[in-house]
């Protein structure tokens, strides 16, 4: 097990996955932001079932600024609840973590 995490967010539209994932690599909460389009969400919200079109936001960073990465989100986002979830790392190339680790504050 590392410090370090992957974050999965979602964006309604490129402009707001690009604003969020510079944010995040600019205020060095995140090492890279993958920008993943056309993702398809079926969900179910306020009782009923919906289909959107999404763009996944995939955030390398640490446990450590997983709060701050959050509230990155949430100040961006449209969304009046947006997806921000983090899974652990177990294991990774050495010198990958390690950048991740030099690349976050």
């Amino acid at each position: 097990m590392t410090d370090k995490i992957i974050v999965l967010a979602t964006a309604g539209s490129k402009d707001e996955a690009r604003k969020i994932g510079r944010a995040l690599v600019e205020r060095m909460l995140a090492a890279c932001v993958n920008v993943v389009p056309q993702v398809r969400s079926i969900y179910r919200w306020e009782g009923e079932i919906e289909e959107a079109e999404e763009l996944l936001l995939v955030i390398k960073t640490t446990r450590a600024a997983f709060e701050d990465v959050r509230a990155v989100v949430l100040e961006l986002h449209s969304y009046d609840l947006p997806e921000c979830i983090s899974l652990a790392i177990e294991d990774g190339s050495l010198e990958y973590l390690s950048w991740i680790g030099q690349s976050v504050r």
